[in-house]
């Protein structure tokens, strides 16, 4: 290769980089939007060629069938859930006494048992100060999702367009030979589908038993605290219990210990091994992944990709695995068949 094709090439890739950082930037805040296209898009896909190529569809049309689909059985369930989220968070945002009072009242029992009072004014203080800013980031929240599902619905309804001609670009710039093209998009396809389909199942199944139990105890405010259960149950490690253990310790302070413990025994027993059976399960049918892989994938997703991160952290971690053990066969054992 000649010295000036050599300039062009390594030129051509610096700008391609460079370019790329600077839109990667600006295109952050709309992240979600788009692997949530991606996720939706995985799932309908199939749909989408039965339409288009065997029933002989326009694309358009089609593409619009399914992209309503879309916003009716993924976006529109959504939207209500945090609907009811801004219902219940309202109250707290417009009279911070409304949780305070809770805190202080939580502290005073404390102490008529213990002897030891855990909040001072400062730290009151400090919570009544931090308030409006959780209420700030909520309504930030709020806002980003709106224009989340927006870009969404926006970029499903392109990429079904041209979805062939993307994946066949796609294919044609993955650095791997054929079979290890095909594993690659196997273990995007099982774990997306996986992920995307058992973790909120899960959330809804946990949700559900969780309110049941709640209700069956007396705890207090039981559709907020259902609602709680669904989200803490895509928290690795501690999931459910972030919810029905403190709401079991509260009912102790109140003095209903045996709702307190009936409700304990019930959160160990049966809603968080309700965890473990269905997410064995759900892992089993749709995809074999490793438990390690899915907690500190979701660890690392959840930093950086916000809520899609339950989805996309697990295949990064998957996919990074993957590409280690092509690079073993691909390189290491021909090297020692080769040597020997």
């Amino acid at each position: 290769m000649r010295t000036k094709e050599i300039y062009w090439k390594y030129s051509l890739i610096a700008i391609i980089i460079g370019l790329g950082i600077v839109l990667f930037r600006h295109i952050a805040p709309f992240i979600g939007g788009l692997l949530g296209a991606l996720t939706i898009y995985i799932l309908v896909r199939k749909q989408m060629i039965y339409l288009s190529d065997r029933r002989k569809m326009r694309r358009s049309i089609a593409a619009t069938l399914i992209t309503a689909e879309a916003i009716l059985c993924f976006l529109v369930p959504l939207a209500l859930v945090v609907w009811l989220a801004v219902v219940n968070l309202q109250n707290i945002k417009l009279d911070p006494q409304a949780i305070i009072t809770p805190l202080e009242e939580t502290a005073s029992i404390i102490q008529a048992k213990t002897g030891y009072y855990i909040l001072g004014e400062d730290t009151i203080s400090y919570l009544i100060s931090i308030l409006p800013r959780i209420g700030q980031a909520v309504m930030g929240g709020i806002s980003s999702f709106a224009v989340n599902i927006f870009v969404l619905a926006f970029v499903l309804y392109f990429m079904l367009i041209g979805g062939k001609k993307m994946e066949r670009y796609v294919n044609d710039l993955l650095p791997f030979n054929a079979a290890n093209r095909q594993n690659v998009i196997n273990e995007i396809n099982q774990i997306v589908r996986s992920n995307a389909i058992g973790i909120p199942l899960l959330a809804v199944i946990q949700g559900g038993v969780s309110m049941i139990g709640y209700w069956i105890f007396g705890a207090p405010n039981i559709l907020f605290a259902g609602f709680l259960t669904c989200f803490a149950s895509m928290i690795p490690m501690v999931g459910t219990a972030l919810v029905w253990l403190p709401t079991a310790a509260y009912m102790a302070l109140m003095g209903h210990w045996f709702q307190a413990i009936g409700l304990a025994i019930y959160g160990g027993a049966v809603i968080s091994q309700l965890d473990n059976l269905i997410r064995f399960i759900i892992q089993k049918k749709m995809a074999d992944i490793h438990p390690l892989i899915t907690v500190f994938g979701v660890v690392i997703g959840l930093s950086l990709f916000g809520f899609m991160g339950i989805i996309f952290g697990p295949l990064l971690l998957s996919l990074f695995f993957l590409f280690v053990d092509m690079f073993k066969k691909g390189y290491l054992e021909k090297g020692e068949i080769s040597r020997q």
